[in-house]
């Protein structure tokens, strides 16, 4: 393990964050496995425990190692990078990579629209009702993403539960209604889960997740689906293609 240095113009946390950085991505320490106790990084570059503690905290804070209470720090497995550019369903996402997925359904209701529904889905029919399906979705047995999608009811009248266990809510849409999905607006921002949320994805209270907004747009323009999806962030990345 390299030392860190006085003479180096870099704050003494941060060069040896560096310096754990650089071990973990030559994977001299590898996912799962615990990084020197804080006590040894003080000893072997002759720092204090509050220096050693902020490099630790600094990669924590970052995803790159996670603490267990009682147990230590360890190094986290590489997060799942998602690429952001075409508009395809979680379940195509993760076979894509090789990923095993499993959806836990919570709840499937038919709800009188609210102002929220009718903002976002641009409602204009008759029919007052919208389809709201909520589910868990695991990825190689982690709880990954609660998602919680909004449908016309009026384009899937006869949209029932056991039309969507077990399978993905894109597929039903386009192989059983016969819609042709055209493209999808989607925002992203960074909150905290509540007690709830965090309870289901298995992180502490207040974890840092991401929030996806989406719409989803058929090929008359109208929005078939809107969707809130809260990703664990310690987990996920996304990955943006911008040409030039």
């Amino acid at each position: 393990m390299r030392k860190v240095t006085k003479e180096s113009p870099l704050p003494l946390y941060y060069q040896l964050k560096e310096i754990l950085l650089e071990m973990i991505e030559n994977e001299e320490l590898k996912p799962g496995e615990p990084i020197p106790p804080e006590r040894e990084l003080c000893e072997a570059h002759r720092i204090s425990r509050m220096t050693a503690r902020k490099a630790v905290m600094s990669l924590v804070n970052e995803g790159v190692v996670f603490r267990e209470q009682g147990r230590g720090t360890f190094v986290s497995k590489p997060k799942i990078n998602q690429k952001i550019s075409n508009l395809r369903g979680f379940t195509e996402e993760m076979k894509e990579k090789g990923l095993i997925t499993k959806t836990k359904l919570l709840s499937f209701k038919i709800k009188k629209v609210t102002k929220e529904n009718k903002k976002h889905l641009e409602m204009i029919g008759k029919d007052d009702k919208v389809i709201e399906i909520k589910r868990l979705r695991y990825v190689d047995e982690e709880p990954f993403c609660i998602e919680i999608a909004s449908i016309p009811r009026e384009l899937c009248p006869d949209m029932k539960r056991e039309n969507i266990e077990n399978n993905s809510l894109y597929n039903l849409l386009e192989e059983r209604y016969g819609f042709r999905l055209k493209y999808a607006k989607q925002t992203i921002e960074p909150i905290m889960s509540d007690e709830y949320e965090s309870n289901l994805l298995n992180q502490k209270d207040e974890a840092l997740c991401l929030l996806f907004r989406r719409k989803t747009y058929l090929e008359d323009s109208r929005i078939i689906e809107y969707t809130k999806a809260i990703y664990r962030g310690d987990i996920y990345k996304y990955e943006i293609k911008l040409d030039r």
